[in-house]
């Protein structure tokens, strides 16, 4: 029986790549840039790298801005990376765009399990959004990497959540969240149960096998009664 329940929060419950759309092309705007396709997608690009960067210990959460950095390189753009960084951490934190049934799901959740946000965002930006949204209620604790001192997929992230939870077991908890490489990854190797979010229908890897596969958190409760 699954007790403790740790949710990742964008792109599991909160539909990050459309917050992150509407605040990168408003920061273009800002600097009288023309925000088309093409270059919201080469932005995203570039971030996805440097947040896999940071999973894999290769650059500091201080280093995330580089992002700013080289996107503007290309473009030719001589800016400020700080205040890019600032402008756009603001826009984020008001983002408010919710994945399919995921806020009415978190609710149904909350009443029939112990919920905790388990999550490698920026604690500004993810308590902006925590407290616009209202889903602080539904959870017991929010458990952010840069407050931990530690990132997912790493074992040190889950140790000191489990640290913080009164009468925690492993054997009742279980990790949901979109990211193979971090939330699923750092699942298994702190020995609880896994569910990957796969709402994208993302590529399966065999070298990370979550426990459970569902489309949406909208099915989370149905699979967890079956346990």
């Amino acid at each position: 029986m699954i007790e403790f329940l740790f949710l990742d929060l964008d792109d599991t419950i909160l539909d990050f790549e459309a917050t992150e759309r509407k605040s990168i092309a408003r920061l273009f705007r800002d600097l009288g840039i023309e925000p088309t396709e093409e270059l919201i997608h080469r932005y995203h690009v570039i971030n996805l790298e440097h947040w896999k960067r940071l999973e894999r210990g290769e650059i500091t959460r201080e280093q995330i801005s580089n992002r700013f950095e080289v996107l503007f390189n290309e473009l030719g753009r001589t800016v400020s990376t700080k205040d890019c960084e600032t402008r756009y951490r603001q826009y984020l934190s008001e983002g408010t765009d919710y994945m399919p049934g995921a806020r009415e799901a978190v609710e149904r959740l909350s009443k029939k399990y112990r919920l905790f946000i388990a999550s490698n965002g920026t604690a500004s930006v993810q308590a902006g959004r925590m407290a616009r949204t209202g889903l602080g209620v539904f959870f017991e604790q929010v458990f952010v990497s840069e407050e931990l001192g530690a990132n997912k997929p790493s074992l040190l992230f889950f140790e000191k959540a489990f640290s913080r939870i009164r009468g925690f077991d492993p054997a009742r908890a279980m990790m949901v969240g979109d990211s193979l490489t971090s939330d699923i990854l750092g699942g298994i190797q702190a020995g609880i149960r896994t569910c990957w979010v796969n709402a994208r229908n993302r590529a399966s890897r065999t070298d990370i096998q979550p426990d459970f596969e569902i489309e949406g958190i909208h099915q989370l409760d149905a699979l967890l009664e079956h346990l």
